[in-house]
């Protein structure tokens, strides 16, 4: 694709809680003559990897791209820190589409939400009983009982994140897949999880939902309390992701799976 203009208008954010990131935000708009983002072309976000997450949800749908840099510790989200040529830097970025999760989650009171993961959404027990479950893709019924401590279902952007530490796949990030993803499996304890075509939906209903009480989770949007979740990716729904072309996500997705 072509480079874009390097006279685009960036504005810069950092949580207020990381001193660095916040030092690192005065210092490069000053430099660059940064706006407010609501009149940025680009918005640079200076933090961690959970930071670059939140940036990413405040701005879906808004056709802002976001370029991160790493103030924190993994930043498998973001470009290497750099304060030199950084309006060259993001013309010649590569721009990732990442269409989210949408979750539909019913509580125990009856109340329905809703809420986006970029990540992905994650079933958790809530106290020291184990979570059983029964999963339906498509309507269909899949598995009619799980015991577990939780279950994910991650995106191939999250692929490396909760669902990769639970022995999750990790997914090339434009595979068409989505990651369901057990918990500490207790029974049955064969089932390690499945690949699932991205254009399908995903209902988990909770069983004994008093004596094994579950949480939802998106990201980090949690609900307490469910009785039944349902995730889909939704197609219209983006966020835009801007990565240097030489430390790109396909690359570290690829790097990811020859970790030892």
């Amino acid at each position: 694709m072509a480079a874009r203009q390097r006279d685009e208008a960036i504005a810069f954010i950092a949580s207020a809680q990381d001193t660095r990131a916040s030092e690192a935000r005065l210092r490069l708009s000053e430099r660059y003559q940064g706006v407010p983002p609501e009149s940025a072309d680009v918005v640079v976000a200076l933090g961690g990897d959970g930071f670059m997450l939140q940036t990413l949800h405040a701005f879906m749908n808004t056709g802002k791209p976001i370029y991160g840099m790493n103030c924190g510790s993994v930043g498998f989200l973001l470009n290497e820190y750099n304060e030199d040529r950084l309006p060259e830097r993001i013309g010649k970025a590569t721009r990732n589409r990442v269409h989210p999760l949408a979750m539909q989650a019913t509580d125990a009171a009856g109340t329905m939400h809703k809420a986006y993961a970029i990540n992905e959404v994650s079933l958790l027990r809530q106290s020291y009983q184990a979570a059983k479950l029964k999963i339906d893709i498509d309507g269909k019924t899949r598995l009619d009982e799980l015991i577990c401590d939780g279950l994910l279902v991650a995106t191939p952007a999250g692929s490396t994140a909760y669902n990769l530490s639970a022995h999750g796949p990790i997914l090339p990030i434009y595979a068409p897949l989505l990651a369901l993803t057990p918990i500490s499996a207790f029974r049955p304890r064969t089932w390690h999880g499945a690949l699932l075509p991205d254009h399908v939906s995903v209902h988990v209903s909770v069983l004994e939902t008093e004596k094994r009480p579950v949480n939802a989770v998106a990201d980090n949007v949690e609900f307490k309390s469910v009785i039944d979740v349902t995730v889909s990716q939704d197609r219209k729904a983006e966020s835009l992701i801007l990565f240097d072309p030489d430390h790109s996500w396909d690359e570290r997705i690829l790097t990811e799976q020859f970790r030892y």
